[in-house]
């Protein structure tokens, strides 16, 4: 009997896009500290790696200035650190990392408006996205992408159409989108982008054992989760936030044309320019339309 045409890469092969919060006003004011999350996160990497050979693994450092790329299993190189002692993953992804922290705080500096107290998620989904595509078109044969965003800042409303935008694009090229959130509240921008997208999101109830977490149920390839039991998102929030003020908002104006939400009436959308009209209630009086942005 004629063996099977073997396949380059097979089910269980996965491009892993890690998006890392580095935000250090977040840092400075977690439990956990970034050094013992980095620990977490360096040994939850190498197992990925260990799970198969063909994994790949991609780490996007999430600033609150900037987001860059710190790490790519597929142009590594097989060499440690001076000393032997450190496997290359790590001195490769923690020097990087320095440099990435360095050139944030600089921007800071230079900058003319403050530091977002949130990291900039939509920036680095983007990025991520953007990978994923260039992968997507080198050939019909490919690893099966997903995104693991890794944070604990606080959501940035100011963020949220970007954000939107491109969890609907996850969405589209069916990308899923892990969540696994350590700060102290929800966020409701990953609640929203793990829902979306078929992906996990999780708040870790003991963050010191935050690698048992990763490993448990974020390790697992997509075709192996069709058999397992993983959390379930309950208790979404939906709410959205307005175009005008980026506030989060449960009831506010649409706009017909674009979706646009405002949480006062205009006379005119900002972004498209449709003109607002009124429209009759049950009373027989002009009203504004207004609805709930769930």
């Amino acid at each position: 009997m004629a063996s099977a045409p073997s396949k380059l890469y097979a089910d269980d092969v996965s491009l892993l896009m890690v998006l890392l919060d580095t935000n250090p006003l977040f840092w400075s004011s977690s439990s956990l500290t970034f050094s013992s999350f980095l620990s977490h996160v360096l040994s939850f990497l190498n197992s990925i790696l260990l799970l198969n050979q063909l994994n790949q693994v991609v780490v996007i450092a999430t600033g609150y200035n900037y987001c860059d790329y710190v790490f790519d299993s597929s142009l590594a190189t097989n060499q440690g650190s001076e000393n032997g002692r450190m496997p290359a993953l790590c001195a490769n992804l923690l020097l990087k990392l320095e440099e990435f922290a360095i050139k944030d705080e600089n921007l800071h500096k230079d900058g003319s408006e403050k530091g977002l107290a949130s990291s900039l998620l939509s920036g680095s989904l983007s990025m991520a996205l953007c990978y994923i595509q260039k992968v997507f078109r080198s050939g019909a044969l490919h690893p099966q992408p997903r995104i693991l965003c890794l944070h604990g800042s606080a959501d940035g409303p100011e963020q949220y159409v970007a954000i939107m935008n491109s969890i609907f694009s996850a969405q589209r090229s069916m990308v899923p989108i892990d969540s696994c959130y350590i700060g102290s509240n929800n966020s409701a921008f990953l609640q929203q982008a793990s829902y979306i997208t078929g992906g996990v999101y999780l708040k870790p109830q003991q963050p010191d054992g935050l690698f048992q977490y990763l490993s448990t149920v974020f390790a697992t390839d997509l075709h192996s989760r069709a058999f397992l039991q993983l959390p379930k998102s309950v208790g979404v929030d939906f709410r959205a936030s307005c175009f005008c003020h980026k506030k989060t908002i449960d009831m506010g104006y649409i706009c017909s044309v674009c979706l646009s939400i405002f949480c006062k009436h205009h006379k005119k959308c900002s972004t498209c320019g449709s003109v607002f009209g009124q429209v009759q209630s049950d009373n027989g009086s002009a009203s504004n339309l207004k609805r709930k942005t769930t």
